[in-house]
């Protein structure tokens, strides 16, 4: 009997990297090392884990100090925050795959997408995913869930279990889409899954006899098994080379072998070793295809064996919330279909079955456990090539790459960007696919040593000639501030001068640090490594396009939202969306200011009516006080003819005093109405600055004119005196004798008299 490897089998690199991590875990820490739930689907894997030390909890309530690993199915936001509140050393092993769907999750929710997951239900991974949308998500296993779901919102985001085969994904955002909904679709599918699930499909239409290696509790080992017995193969599904039945294998020349993301190397070998064992004992014993004929039991039998073995594997108690389970019915399904998948004709293998189990006993266990180089695919490297691959770990000094290979490639620091960085995760985040250059194919510590910044600069080159040639604009971001400009990684490492920064000087350079910037290809020679950009040249370029639209747009008397960029002494320039126009002092406010700063300052957002355009030679005037209340409107309603009130002199003419009533209103005092008295000169009277009680004569509105007067309201303040009285008492006495008291009227008045007479004279 042959049997065909398939050629993606076995772990896959987030289940790899979660089991070093949990080694390193333990090497590094002097205390207990707890993985909340099993920390792969694989029981003989998570046997080896309990030998190293690592304990498996189902509640972050059996444990109280310690480190506690998360699993690589991830965990919701809630169990870390708890996890950390206890006080537990936290250490995150979740696949950066898994990781990236708790981003869009998370995402999805805030831009108000109701999210759906294309899942199981009751998996780890997807528990987790819905901790990443706040416990709203709804989980649909095919189309046919998909179509009867009813959301309350038209908004709908699609995200996938990373095992989904990718069928049934695309049947389900099918499904939604004909529903009419607003729909957003993330494909989380892990690539290792779909390349998993696409080489046992292949390898099931080359073989007689599909065996699929993987825990009975592992979701993608269970759909590979689904994949290949959805073609009508016969499929049988072991967890360890115990599981294997001589009797399946009766007659078959070709058989197929595949594995579960979460199956070790040496489980997978061992199967294989297994299985080209009972085709030489049935080979050694004599025993021919014609000679091959099995009873109706012991197809019965065979299959029995194999449901029970699943249903004991998938019967242990685990907590509700970190466990999968397989259900009697689903073992019992399993049961069935392994009873119509035998052959029909094959005798008994009762002494087979006994030479194998001999053989077993004899088997050395570090023969079992060699890697599977012969039969697993690996990439060969060469020094200078340019491959993808996907970061899988970041230190402070280095960042580790999976690009296939035996082993995870290293990226120094120095080689990750074009410039200096000081941290890694300012460059790349876990989960991140990326080009590397192969430096070292293999270091003096065996090691994959891996360029990023070589590969960036090759892709780069290309692309910088064709922008220096188009005079296209090229992205990059601002890493280093140097004497003289800016360092911009391109690609490449790329010059930007002080001078070209901006339309006008920059004071300060480190304001762009970490910045996306839009810039122009002046100047490149790649021999000598030298780049030279421009930003102003982009800026000048839209600011001449944005100009000529306003101009081309903008109306006599519309009102607009400005900026004010910069002041004068007779105004303010104003950006009114890429074009500057001119804020006149005049116009700034209904009254008079001696410089702009007393309205407005630099950065104010104000509303301003457009006074004039002159289109040819691109001129706009502004005007403030235009968009302000004029206080002349209600002028004759706030000070009525005849009012006195209280004002201030702001100006002296030969004439009179200008008085404000408030900002923006003046009235005359005429210089006849300044005193009861002749005035040759205001200031013999009143001075700049002064408060004065003034009286309205008069309100014109229309002419912006008011008459007040001084004179009549110190007129209003004098009171007449009040005459004497004098008191007699009536006496019936004689008329009494002059008293030397007694007067004339000529007395009485005295100079007043003297005054008529000199005014008569």
């Amino acid at each position: 009997m042959e049997v065909l490897m398939a050629k993606t089998a076995g772990f896959c690199f987030g289940v790899n990297r979660a089991l070093n991590i949990a080694s390193d875990t333990v090497l590094e820490n002097n205390g207990r090392v707890y993985t909340l739930g099993p920390l792969i689907h694989n029981q003989q894997v998570q046997a080896k884990l309990a030998e190293k030390g690592i304990e498996e909890i189902t509640s972050l309530t059996d444990i109280e100090q310690g480190t506690l690993i998360i699993r690589s199915h991830g965990v919701g936001p809630s169990i870390l925050e708890q996890a950390i509140d206890s006080g537990l050393n936290v250490i995150d092993a979740t696949c950066p795959f898994v990781s990236k769907i708790h981003v869009y999750a998370d995402e999805l929710v805030k831009e108000g997408f109701y999210v759906v997951v294309v899942g199981d239900g009751a998996h780890p991974e997807v528990r987790g995913i819905i901790g990443w949308t706040g416990g709203e998500a709804v989980v649909v296993e095919d189309a046919a869930q998909a179509g009867e779901l009813s959301l309350a919102t038209g908004k709908v985001g699609v995200i996938a279990q990373t095992t989904q085969e990718q069928k049934n994904f695309a049947s389900v955002v099918q499904t939604l889409k004909e529903a009419g909904k607003e729909i957003k679709v993330y494909n989380t599918i892990c690539n290792a899954t779909a390349e998993r699930q696409q080489s046992a499909l292949e390898l099931a239409g080359q073989v007689e006899v599909m065996v699929v290696v993987g825990g009975f509790n592992s979701s993608n080992t269970r759909k590979l098994v689904d994949i290949c017995r959805n073609i009508g193969k016969t499929t049988y599904h072991v967890e360890t080379a115990d599981d294997l039945n001589p009797v399946w294998f009766r007659g078959i020349k070709k058989t197929g072998l595949t594995a579960g993301a979460s199956t070790p190397d040496w489980i997978i070998e061992e199967v294989r070793g297994r299985m080209s064992d009972i085709d030489e004992l049935a080979g050694n014993e004599g025993i021919s295809e014609e000679e091959v004929v099995i009873t109706e039991e012991e197809k019965e039998e065979a299959a029995v064996e194999v449901s029970e073995n699943t249903t004991e594997e998938q019967g242990v108690e685990s907590s509700e919330e970190f466990s999968e389970e397989t259900t009697e019915d689903q073992a019992q399904e399993s049961s069935e279909e392994t009873t119509e998948n035998l052959s029909v004709e094959e005798p008994s293998g009762e002494e087979t079955v006994a030479a194998v189990a001999e053989e077993e006993e004899e088997e050395d266990a570090a023969g079992a456990e060699e890697g599977m180089e012969d039969t697993v695919e690996v990439k060969s490297l060469r020094q200078g090539e340019i491959v993808k691959g996907v970061v899988v770990h970041i230190s402070q000094d280095e960042v580790m790459v999976d690009v296939g290979a035996k082993s995870e490639g290293i990226i120094p620091l120095r080689e990750l960007s074009c410039c200096d960085v000081s941290s890694p995760q300012d460059i790349v985040k876990i989960g991140d696919e990326i080009e590397v250059c192969i430096i070292k194919a293999e270091d003096n510590e065996g090691k994959l040593i891996l360029s990023k910044e070589k590969a960036d600069a090759e892709k780069a080159w290309d692309s910088l000639d064709e922008a220096l040639n188009s005079e296209n604009t090229v992205k990059g971001i601002v890493r280093e501030v140097v004497k003289g400009g800016l360092l911009v990684d391109v690609g490449a490492r790329a010059f930007l001068p002080a001078s070209l920064v901006e339309r006008g000087y920059v004071e300060d350079l480190s304001v762009y640090l970490g910045q996306e910037i839009n810039a122009r290809v002046i100047e490149i020679n790649r021999g000598r490594k030298k780049i030279i950009l421009s930003r102003k040249a982009v800026l000048e370029e839209e600011y001449a396009r944005t100009r000529q639209d306003m101009l081309d747009n903008l109306q006599e008397g519309q009102v607009v939202n400005g900026t004010v960029r910069r002041l004068t002494q007779f105004g303010a320039f104003v950006d009114i969306g890429g074009v500057d126009g001119l804020l006149h002092i005049s116009e700034m406010s209904w009254y008079r200011i001696s410089h702009p700063s007393e309205v407005v300052k630099v950065g104010d957002e104000i509303d301003i009516k457009v006074l004039k355009v002159d289109r040819d030679s691109e001129k706009i005037s502004l005007g403030l006080k235009q968009v302000l209340p004029n206080p002349w409107d209600t002028v004759d309603e706030k000070y009525p003819v005849g009012d006195i009130i209280t004002a201030k002199v702001v100006r002296l003419a030969p004439f009179g005093a200008f008085v404000q009533l408030e900002p923006g209103v003046e009235g005359l005092v005429h210089i006849s109405h300044l005193a009861d008295r002749h005035v040759a000169k205001p200031d013999e009277v009143v001075t700049e600055g002064e408060n004065v009680s003034v009286k309205v004569l008069s309100v014109d509105k229309n002419e912006k004119r008011v008459r007040l007067s001084i004179r009549e309201v110190a007129k209003e303040q004098v009171q007449p005196e009040e005459p004497e009285t004098v008191e007699y008492q009536q006496m019936e006495s004689p008329e009494p004798e002059a008293s030397e008291e007694s007067f004339t009227i000529g007395d009485r008045l005295g100079d007043l008299g003297n005054l008529f007479d000199k005014d008569n004279n």
